[in-house]
């Protein structure tokens, strides 16, 4: 996936972001709108689609944090990092973590036909160019994912 956007000269710096939700449903619905308002920030519109997949995929991560990586007490993470590179390309970086470690995502091969779930990491898988997972200490991981994103420079 690429997308075109406008990036004026002097903000060739990578931008962040970052929040703390409750490991709740409503914790997972709060950072898909966090992420929405910070690309709004970040200068995109909510008709674009790249809006639109990425509150999808922060969807999908931030349900997997609550149903999977939910530990009691504890909360998940959303981190975005937008970072332009000289080359005028720049990527956008989506980063969930949870509280549970002992468990690596891992990209299913199909979901049964019929079943309910099995189908959140192949829908991101389909919109990113790049995702994993690594650990994080003492307990807990982080999945991230990478959108490639074309910018053009304002003169």
């Amino acid at each position: 996936m690429t997308t075109e956007i406008t990036l004026a000269q002097s903000s060739l710096t990578s931008l962040c972001a970052g929040w703390q939700f409750v490991s709740s449903r409503r914790g997972a619905w709060q950072a898909r709108l966090a992420a929405g308002r910070q690309l709004t920030f970040w200068g995109w519109s909510p008709a674009e689609e790249l809006y639109h997949d990425v509150a999808l995929i922060v969807s999908e991560l931030a349900s997997n944090a609550v149903t999977h990586g939910h530990v009691r007490g504890r909360d998940f993470q959303l981190h975005m990092l937008l970072g332009p590179c000289p080359g005028l390309a720049t990527v956008l970086r989506i980063e969930v973590s949870d509280s549970r470690g002992e468990r690596m995502p891992q990209l299913p091969s199909a979901p049964e036909y019929g079943a309910e779930a099995g189908r959140g990491l192949l829908l991101v898988d389909a919109l990113v160019d790049r995702w994993g997972s690594v650990a994080r200490p003492p307990s807990g991981k982080t999945l991230w994912c990478e959108l490639d994103l074309t910018v053009s420079q304002q003169e």
